[in-house]
């Protein structure tokens, strides 16, 4: 029996763990799956999926910087990935139709809650940034019933507008936005939705957002402490996780679509780890 097609596609790929993670979740479940890495070009992503299907192809994952492309060529999104605007997956359904899905936020939420248990329900949550990363997250992280949840962002117009757009799945919650420098109050868990912390940056954050009990997660993730986590432990966070566990727990969820089976993650994240 032959493997069936998977891949992930981006531009450039090179560096993509994606290929790993799924042959050890091909692996552990028996699923017969073959996974490989595309470098789509910039100018024509659209081909690159359509030749994929065409040779056979069971389904994609979709990375920078082709996500908002994803989403718009799908006749069918999921109700995440509708709120997203963005696809990190996509496959056919029955009816032949191109589906787009965003397996990010429910990622992160799975990392945090189910690996570093953390507790969400309640909480006083700061998210830092108002792109596409931040948009995929936002959803999910309001579906656990925080107590408030907070936007901040270099430019306050894009974190009101996620604000606008994500009003109504607020429910109860406290859901504001503002500019980096203007929180002053310690919150129970911040994420880092920024790309900052790759080229060394950081927001200008007050160090007062940081308290004893606050728990920090950065959705970056490098082999060293990314420069925000650092910055966290030296204002005094106890707790801080990079975006490794989010990246093996967004692919779980994309192979549970495709297989209908969900991977172990935990001996994934330490195989990833000690790499």
């Amino acid at each position: 029996m032959s493997n069936d097609l998977y891949a992930v596609v981006g531009h450039p790929i090179g560096h993509s763990k994606s290929p790993r993670i799924h042959s050890l979740f091909a692996s552990q479940t028996g699923e017969p799956v073959e996974y490989t890495a595309i470098q789509a070009p910039l100018d024509d992503f659209t081909t690159t999926v359509r030749q994929f299907f065409e040779g056979g192809g069971k389904g994609l994952n979709v990375t920078v910087p082709f996500k908002e492309q994803a989403w718009r060529l799908a006749e069918s999104r999921t109700t995440r990935a509708e709120k997203a605007g963005a696809a990190n997956t996509l496959y056919h359904n029955s009816e032949g139709q191109l589906v787009a899905d965003n397996t990010d936020g429910c990622g992160l939420v799975r990392d945090l809650m189910s690996n570093h248990g953390v507790k969400l329900e309640g909480a006083r949550i700061l998210v830092l940034g108002a792109g596409g990363a931040v948009r995929g997250v936002l959803g999910p992280l309001l579906a656990q019933k925080p107590a408030s949840l907070k936007i901040a962002n270099r430019t306050v117009a894009k974190a009101d507008a996620l604000l606008a757009l994500f009003a109504d799945e607020a429910g109860a919650a406290d859901l504001s936005a503002c500019g980096f420098d203007e929180p002053d109050q310690p919150f129970d868990v911040i994420v880092n939705g920024t790309s900052a912390s790759l080229q060394g940056d950081l927001p200008p954050l007050r160090a007062n957002v940081i308290a004893a009990g606050t728990v920090v997660y950065d959705m970056m993730y490098s082999l060293q402490t990314t420069t925000f986590n650092q910055w966290a432990l030296d204002n005094g966070a106890v707790e801080v996780f990079d975006g490794l566990g989010m990246l093996v727990e967004q692919a779980a969820e994309s192979f549970r679509v495709w297989r209908g089976v969900y991977p172990e993650t935990a001996p994934v994240i330490d195989t990833l780890r000690n790499d």
